[in-house]
């Protein structure tokens, strides 16, 4: 890894609006880091505007007041399952309750439910038009242990290969597990910029784990396990962090965090080195 140098990870694939406007060397519009992996000193074209966010993610914003425990899990139920103007829930951003307490377990008995199969059915078009690579049932306002994830061919050939290679990067099937458990496999770790559809605009350092299993079930209720390595393991340990009341922010690299504008700027120093640890 020592000819990596400063590589940015980033949870969302670039869309193929973006990849044709790549190429407009000098397009400031283009300035915001989504999917890949990049070296922080060449010169890379981002997309970056506030307008650039909302078209790119999908244009979900929200605000909510929230007086308690009770009340949140209220409203984010509400706000996850009330039918909005494009017939989908909106992206919960940073601050509102829902991202910072503990998901419930989905009921057994409840999994192939009306209910629980249309939160899926959501949550991958929610996921899917933002665009990400993953989503947390909390990220729609609904506190339950759900996650779903997907990487394809497409997402992957928009960024170079030196950078898809760092990150040990892979398409795989849409995955959709409840009540996941998470096991790292060993103590191998990585560090990568990361970002997150509910803090638009910015990224941090952070350091995860090379390989992890995964246990749950699928959406038919049926046993699911998954080990995965690389860019795949980052995103479950992404999303399940979710379910924990977790966020990426939570866990960055001290004096990392930064705007999306201002990735290729080096580390501050006595940061560590970007890549495998």
């Amino acid at each position: 890894m020592e000819s990596i140098h400063r590589f940015s990870y980033r949870l969302f694939p670039i869309s193929i609006a973006e990849k044709c406007f790549r190429n407009s060397k000098n397009n400031r519009f283009l300035r915001h880091p989504t999917l890949c992996i990049h070296g922080n000193h060449e010169r890379l074209l981002r997309l970056g505007t506030s307008e650039t966010n909302r078209v790119f993610n999908g244009g979900f914003i929200t605000r909510r007041t929230y007086r308690s425990s009770s009340a949140s899990a209220r409203a984010g139920w509400f706000s996850g399952l009330v039918e909005k103007k494009s017939n989908l829930p909106e992206i919960v951003k940073a601050g509102d309750p829902v991202l910072h307490e503990p998901a419930s377990d989905v009921s057994v008995d409840e999994i192939e439910s009306e209910k629980i199969q249309k939160i899926i059915d959501d949550m991958i078009k929610v996921m899917r038009k933002a665009p990400g690579v993953g989503l947390a049932a909390p990220q729609i306002g609904i506190p339950l242990k759900i996650i779903v994830l997907e990487d394809t061919k497409e997402y992957i050939s928009y960024a170079p290969k030196e950078e898809t290679q760092a990150q040990d990067r892979h398409p795989f099937d849409l995955l959709v597990i409840l009540n996941p458990k998470l096991k790292r496999k060993n103590n191998k770790t990585a560090l990568f910029f990361e970002g997150c559809l509910s803090v638009d605009g910015y990224r941090a350092v952070v350091e995860r784990c090379l390989n992890v299993e995964v246990t749950g079930l699928d959406r038919y209720g049926q046993p699911v396990k998954v080990d995965a390595s690389g860019w795949q393991a980052r995103i479950l340990q992404h999303e399940c962090d979710h379910l924990d009341g977790t966020i990426y922010v939570d866990k960055i690299v001290p004096r990392t965090f930064r705007t999306v504008d201002n990735l290729d700027l080096p580390l501050p120093t006595g940061c560590p080195k970007l890549g495998v640890c």
